[in-house]
């Protein structure tokens, strides 16, 4: 197989995920050029800090897709937008495109999402590699665990090894890395949601000193405060991410042929999670995305809800060891 070597790398998308990779590219020996293109930057509130972040990692942000894809033309260009923004970056960039371009799409959605997004980048002449990101990229950084899919992604393992990412090719079909994913996310997105609506539940009926304890006792395994609070703190900072994904993920079970009744509701979760924290619900918690204990969140949830009087729930119940 030919090697790939790219040494210009476009990056779309420069959230979190476009950081990091951004940041650990340029740290490689001899470092590439590194590119990004975010349509944050047409935000005069939002230029500033991108600008920062890429000035100090010697990441060269460009104006345009067009502008991006020629910068990395014939070199690798790495798709990190939001799930429902998958598609749209995909078509945009099969329109600038050199032949040859390598096309990795990291982002969280349905392998039909993802097989749509192949037929665009490939009949513009560019090589569509999906990859499947199986766990958060913080605090893994470049080394984060990805599956690749598609007829390239032998091609393109060699490389990010290279780089020091755990990339490892689960098929060399479009779909296949995706679908790992998703019904992975069902799961993981699934226990976030549960676990904020059981302990804020439990917070709300001051019971939760003595539900805990029955969790430790099934799932002994499992630390359940320090998993809410890690839930809660990743689902204050990405809920609109997680309620994106999850509707991939709705999408999926349903390309599957059944009803998405639990990936549907764990997006209406996620979601609402996510405008509780744009609604300022957490604002009064500095550093909000990082962990806090669990019930400093819960009492922002329950603060949020009115008078209890009103809307008919429940008033702490005083058990021994609940919250005063």
């Amino acid at each position: 197989m030919p090697e790939f070597n790219p040494s210009r790398i476009g990056i779309v998308g420069y959230g979190e995920v476009g950081r990091i990779f951004g940041a650990g590219l340029r740290d490689q020996s001899p470092p590439p050029s590194v590119g990004a293109w975010d349509r944050k930057l047409t935000d005069p509130s939002q230029q500033a800090a991108l600008r920062q972040h890429a000035d100090a990692c010697g990441v060269a942000l460009q104006g345009s897709m067009a502008a991006l894809c020629e910068a990395a033309a014939g070199g690798l260009i790495i798709s990190a937008v939001t799930a429902s923004n998958a598609l749209d970056a995909a078509q945009e960039a099969a329109g600038h495109l050199a032949p040859g371009t390598v096309f990795l799409d990291l982002n969280s959605a349905s392998p039909g999402t993802k097989k749509a997004c192949a037929e665009h980048i490939e009949a513009s002449g560019g090589r569509y590699v999906e990859a499947a990101v199986m766990t958060s990229v913080p605090p893994y950084g470049l080394r984060v665990p990805m599956l690749l899919g598609g007829p390239h992604a032998g091609l393109l393992q060699a490389t990010l090894q290279q780089w020091g990412m755990d990339a490892q090719v689960a098929s060399a079909e479009w779909g296949v890395a995706s679908a790992i994913k998703m019904c992975r996310s069902v799961m993981i997105k699934g226990l976030e949601a549960l676990v904020i609506e059981s302990y804020a539940t439990a917070r709300a009926y001051g019971v939760e000193a003595h539900m805990l304890p029955t969790l430790q006792e099934t799932f002994p395994g499992i630390d359940w405060s320090a998993q809410g609070s890690y839930f809660f703190s990743r689902v204050v900072q990405h809920g609109q991410r997680r309620a994106e994904e999850m509707r991939e993920a709705a999408r999926t079970v349903r390309e599957a042929g059944f009803e998405p009744f639990m990936a549907e509701a764990i997006a209406d979760k996620q979601q609402w999670m996510a405008d509780q924290a744009r609604a300022g619900c957490f604002a009064a918690m500095a550093g909000a995305g990082q962990p806090h204990p669990w019930q400093d969140y819960a009492d922002r949830l329950l603060a949020a809800r009115g008078t209890q009087a009103d809307q008919g729930e429940p008033s702490h119940i005083g058990m021994p060891g609940s919250k005063t």
